[in-house]
């Protein structure tokens, strides 16, 4: 299994990396693209479509809801505004697990909450890139992410005794989601005083990561609820040793759309 997960982390970071920072404008969009699709295809089994037909389908047509997003470009705000509100539920529908799951159980549920979890990570990366300074900004929500799960490990590994959502992950625990919150909040102090920030902008810039941290943990706790719920340990076996895409992406999918509303807040 190490020796697998090793293999396909040698082979995915270089194209990972060539796609996010070297490709720009269609070409990145389509590169999002693809992911997202693909994503799609491991979320319709989630959803609870086992049919090849009705999987592909359904990624099909997040391929076509992404197309028209990069053409209509207006409708940005509308999809980061549903992100917002969708992963505000979502922490709602995570800490009351099972007693709400009810109330989106139903496949068309699963497929429709698909979408607001899909597109908006692809509309968040698209704005994210368009800003002066998009390749560092991506990294920087990047690694807010990896730094808070990296954190969380080890930190849940030495102190974890709450649980966080036992009915959901009962692995993780209250003292590995401030463990990965204060080593996130670390990094952004450092890169504050690098950059020269004021102390009104290392405020803000503290507050903002201390969200997109928070709602990266929802992001991950959100599909580990959906998998339990469907009784699939793995999103797919796309990746070797890793899973599927989903499972390596969860985190991001929430952090990524809060990370671009508040880099428009910041500039408005």
């Amino acid at each position: 299994m190490l020796k697998q997960r090793i293999i396909t982390a040698l082979i995915l970071l270089p194209i990972a990396l060539c796609g996010f920072f070297l490709l720009e404008g269609a070409g990145f969009a389509l590169f999002i693209g693809l992911v997202v699709t693909l994503g799609a295809w491991e979320w319709a089994r989630l959803a609870g479509f086992e049919a090849q037909p009705a999987r592909v389908a359904y990624a099909a047509l997040v391929a076509v809801l992404l197309f028209f997003l990069y053409i209509l470009p207006n409708l940005a705000p509308w999809v980061l505004g549903a992100a917002v509100l969708w992963w505000g539920l979502a922490t709602f529908l995570v800490l009351t697990y099972p007693g709400t799951s009810a109330h989106w159980s139903t496949t068309a549920s699963k497929l429709v909450i698909g979408f607001l979890i899909l597109l908006p990570a692809w509309q968040g990366l698209i704005l994210i890139k368009q800003e002066p300074l998009g390749n560092g900004l991506i990294m920087a929500v990047m690694i807010l992410v990896w730094g808070a799960d990296i954190g969380a490990y080890f930190s849940g590994k030495a102190f974890g005794k709450r649980k966080l959502a036992p009915a959901v992950s009962p692995g993780k625990s209250w003292e590995g989601v401030f463990g990965g919150l204060a080593l996130s909040l670390v990094i952004t102090a450092v890169v504050g005083v690098v950059r020269g920030w004021g102390a009104g902008q290392m405020i803000a810039g503290l507050l903002g990561a201390a969200l997109v941290v928070l709602i990266s943990v929802v992001g991950d706790l959100t599909e580990s609820m959906f998998k339990r719920q469907t009784g699939i340990k793995d999103s797919s076996n796309l990746l070797p040793g890793h899973g599927g895409i989903l499972d390596r992406i969860d985190s991001l999918t929430a952090a990524i759309p809060i990370f671009a509303v508040l880099l428009w807040i910041a500039a408005s």
